[in-house]
């Protein structure tokens, strides 16, 4: 049973810049993995060579889009974007499921991977 891990990241961008990143293969690459692309409806992640193969299950535009690799049926990993209600700041929601042993190695690449979105947006 894996086990669901949320992390928040305050993200000073507007919705549709951020959406972009998070929501598409040229966005994605800039960021998050080492080339993205989108072949029918299946993201394919390139990581060193390797090759990872996520469907989305479903999106809303600038709110969020959740992925689901191809070979684990035990979650998702979604981007989420909300706006703080008093700072008015807007704020990335990650969500992934991990095995428990996976969770903390997991959380040092989020914030990893995070930063250089921020890096990307000139944050």
């Amino acid at each position: 049973m894996k086990e669901k891990i949320q992390l928040e990241y305050p993200i000073n961008s507007s919705t549709k810049i951020l959406f972009d990143q998070i929501s598409t293969p040229s966005g994605l690459s800039n960021w998050f993995a080492d080339n993205v692309n989108l072949k029918d409806d299946l993201f394919i992640f390139i990581w060193e060579g390797s090759e990872e193969r996520a469907r989305i299950l479903s999106k809303r535009p600038e709110k969020y889009i959740r992925f689901q690799w191809e070979d684990d049926d035990e979650g998702y990993f979604e981007f989420r974007i909300d706006k703080d209600e008093i700072t008015n700041e807007t704020i990335l929601l990650v969500t992934d499921f991990l095995e428990e042993d996976e969770v903390d190695e997991a959380i040092d690449l989020w914030d990893s991977q995070v930063a250089s979105l921020k890096r990307i947006l000139g944050l």
